[in-house]
């Protein structure tokens, strides 16, 4: 916080100044100076640093560039497929690298004039996350059964099977701020309802109405939906959830994305030098 580091220089700098006087000197200027409410007080003046300003030099939060972008952070709630929030997720708030930042910007306009928006799961992701993911993965129960509030996301797959088939992975180039997971919503879009750990919902590949609450359009499958339907190309799902996939990738690939073919809500911003993997915390934005 330069201001503070400011403030604390003056403060110091006369103190000792006062110190250096005579002692009869000095007696006025060591009690106005070193005086604790004092320096509180001056303390207390200077805004702390928001968490914008904390960012790494190129990056920004989605609301900065486009508020309009619908955002529920998954990894943030107990709403994903490891049950409870991940490490790094002290807020639910998207930061990408600026360049991708703008890039959704330009998405987002197109899609609005069709009564679309977009909407982020995921945006950079703390590689403590990436490993949290890892160890999850690798901690099967040898019978093979996991817990049925996570089993929903990998319905026909043993959970021991998630990292060899690519699913989850030691390494994500979410990390580097450039990736995203997203979907559309129709405009103008209702509210979800409340997400309830303690509900039985339905498996990602089931009917939409029977998945946990969504306010998306149906893909085919829900978001991180661990099974071959969440291939962009599958041909197990409707045409018009077919249709909706193709909306979603084509407008993404006009303005620079790169979609991975495993999972239809996951694209990489192409434009942009490959930057290093991050591991600062995600915090509230402030205001």
């Amino acid at each position: 916080m330069p201001g503070h580091d400011r403030v604390m220089d003056q403060v110091y700098s006369r103190a000792g100044s006062a110190r250096s006087r005579l002692p009869g000197q000095q007696t006025e200027m060591t009690r106005h100076f070193l005086n604790v409410p004092l320096l509180a007080l001056l303390i207390g003046t200077v805004s702390p640093a928001s968490a914008r300003d904390m960012l790494p030099p190129g990056f920004a939060y989605l609301r900065d560039v486009d508020s309009s972008i619908a955002q529920d952070m998954r990894y943030a709630t107990a709403d994903n497929f490891t049950g409870h929030p991940l490490p790094g997720y002290a807020a639910g708030e998207c930061i990408l690298r600026r360049e991708a930042a703008e890039a959704l910007k330009r998405v987002q306009a197109e899609l609005s004039k069709e009564n679309l928006s977009l909407k982020v799961y995921d945006c950079y992701r703390p590689t403590r996350a990436v490993r949290a993911m890892e160890a999850w993965a690798q901690n099967s129960k040898p019978d093979g059964n996991d817990s049925e509030a996570t089993k929903r996301f990998y319905p026909a797959l043993p959970k021991r099977n998630l990292f060899r088939l690519g699913f989850i992975a030691a390494q994500s180039k979410h990390s580097t701020g450039t990736t995203v997971d997203l979907t559309l919503v129709k405009l103008p879009a209702a509210p979800a309802p409340a997400f309830d750990p303690a509900a039985r919902y339905g498996p990602c590949t089931g009917p939409a109405a029977k998945r946990a609450p969504d306010t998306g359009i149906d893909m085919g499958t829900g978001f991180d939906c661990f099974d071959v339907r969440s291939y962009g190309a599958s041909r197990a799902i409707s045409p018009e959830q077919k249709h909706w996939r193709g909306v979603l990738a084509a407008a993404m690939r006009r303005h620079g994305f790169a979609n991975y073919f495993r999972e239809w809500w996951h694209f990489s911003y192409v434009g942009a030098p490959d930057p290093r993997a991050y591991d600062f915390e995600i915090k509230p934005r402030g205001r």
